[in-house]
């Protein structure tokens, strides 16, 4: 067959720096025609069950062809249960959104976290915005926060496995249930992945027990489970990309195990004991980018409990938007083993998290940033960094103490030492009253620094400032610039 030519030439007369030139030209050329948008319809069998008319959202291509989004109902607040709604999508912007609020006008909207500056147009009972880059928001009218719209915006996937490939359980679009339908579990075994399609519901527990290189990810939604995920006497377990609705108990467990990695996640909890991420005995993890608004703690570390057993080391927790509508955003350190000489929890970074919300009127359990030392753990060595609260309806901004819970402890917690935090911002009322303290003589705190901590965009630099009670037993707390 003749080799067909451009402009006459044949295919030996283009240098090799000429053809390199065209290949690159094709791959851009393929590269711009690529999705940057991707959507994912609801199953038809949740329609109905799992719709919230309260808003009507779409999103473009800058300039292109609206697509409609569905809306899903997610309920919130234990205190008294509320239905608010959640979109999804992929992007690889800039994506315009449009936000029609079906129910009532608009008398004012925020768009929070602040620190991403979107600032919507208004036109009558609609929005209009741009996103440039992936986020994870919520969009809230007339300062109603227990009937607001969370959107969340992904990157493009990187991966979608076949479902052909014998090491992968693949959930396509439609609704998934366990063969176990007693426990409603599924059981991964060990080099699995486990891929859940963006338009596929999964009810069922994940349960990772004594397994090594398990990856659940997609873009999918698993609800309504007993629990979320569980990750057992595991090594090398990531979770990535999943969003969670009203599980019944956690949305993530992890008990003894080592290099967890939590990414691009999305959880809602609405029941009593529905923590976001408890991570028991655990060491070497990694939770990025990720929203939870959760009726418990958000996040959990502790040492010792049930039948996992160990202490708690070296944790990355980055890029990450926190919402407590019961309980705290951060909570460390409660549970330990005092059968021995106890646990340490140590090595742990927070970096650039946004706390929207905390109600909790236990001063037991208050705190955005607690730490509670029971159980002879000794915590130590944690850094708070680029840290930002929003006001929060009750609580407490800080809550660091040694304590001797009698409903949870078996043993008082060591010490608490060498604690950082830099750069964290709160706006709000100012009458939360943190408070750092120390059990007794034998049970302190040492070393709790405090740098470029500002309240209402005023620094720091005593106690009085942030109303702050310094207790007994609590040496060494610094406040500098």
């Amino acid at each position: 067959m003749p080799t067909a030519n451009v402009s006459g030439a044949s295919p030996s007369s283009y240098s090799r720096r000429e053809v390199l030139l065209l290949v690159l030209l094709l791959c851009l050329c393929l590269i711009s025609q690529a999705q940057r948008l991707v959507t994912y319809p609801a199953p038809a069998a949740v329609v109905y069950n799992m719709h919230n008319d309260d808003y009507t959202v779409r999103v473009r291509e800058a300039g292109g062809d609206w697509q409609d989004l569905f809306e899903y109902k997610v309920r919130v607040d234990l205190d008294k249960v509320q239905e608010a709604s959640m979109v999804h999508f992929d992007m690889a912007g800039p994506v315009e959104v449009m936000v029609r609020k079906n129910n009532g006008g608009i008398q004012s909207v925020r768009v929070r976290p602040a620190i991403h500056d979107i600032k919507p147009r208004i036109d009558g009972n609609v929005i209009y915005f741009t996103l440039q880059d992936p986020r994870k928001l919520s969009i809230e009218f007339n300062h109603d926060k227990l009937h607001n719209l969370h959107l969340f915006a992904s990157a493009l996937e990187k991966e979608r496995p076949s479902a052909a490939d014998s090491n992968v359980v693949y959930f396509g679009p439609g609704v998934h249930y366990p063969a176990d339908t007693v426990k409603k579990i599924f059981r991964i075994k060990s080099g699995k992945t486990v891929y859940i399609h963006g338009s596929a519901i999964v009810r069922g527990q994940f349960l990772c027990e004594g397994v090594k290189n398990v990856r659940i990810i997609g873009r999918g939604i698993i609800d309504q489970a007993q629990e979320g995920v569980a990750i057992h006497h595991s090594d090398q377990v990531e979770v990535n990309g999943v969003t969670f609705i009203n599980p019944k108990h956690y949305t993530i467990s992890g008990g003894a195990s080592r290099h967890v990695t939590i990414k691009d996640i999305k959880s809602f909890s609405c029941q009593g004991w529905s923590d976001g991420i408890d991570l028991m005995s655990c060491s070497d993890v990694v939770i990025d980018d990720i929203f939870m608004r959760n009726s418990d703690d958000c996040i959990a570390i502790y040492g010792h409990r049930w039948n996992f057993y160990g202490s708690a080391r070296n944790y990355s927790i980055t890029n990450a938007t926190l919402w407590a509508d019961v309980a705290h955003p951060i909570n460390i350190g409660l549970h330990g083993n005092t059968n021995y000489a106890g646990d340490t929890i140590e090595n742990i970074h927070f970096r650039n998290i946004d706390i929207l919300e905390q109600d909790e009127d236990d001063p037991n359990y208050e705190g955005c940033m607690a730490i509670s030392c029971g159980d002879l753990n000794l915590i130590q060595n944690i850094r708070f960094e680029d840290i930002r609260v929003d006001d929060f309806e009750e609580g407490q901004l800080f809550n660091i103490r040694v304590v001797y819970n009698s409903k949870y402890n078996t043993g008082p917690g060591r010490a608490v030492r060498n604690i950082h935090f830099k750069n964290v911002s709160y706006n709000g009322s100012n009458t939360t009253y943190p408070i750092i303290a120390g059990l007794d003589k034998d049970h302190k705190i040492d070393g709790i620094t405090f740098e470029n901590l500002v309240i209402n965009g005023k620094l720091v630099l005593k106690a009085a400032d942030a109303n702050m009670r310094i207790g007994a037993f609590a040496e060494n707390i610094q406040f500098k610039k």
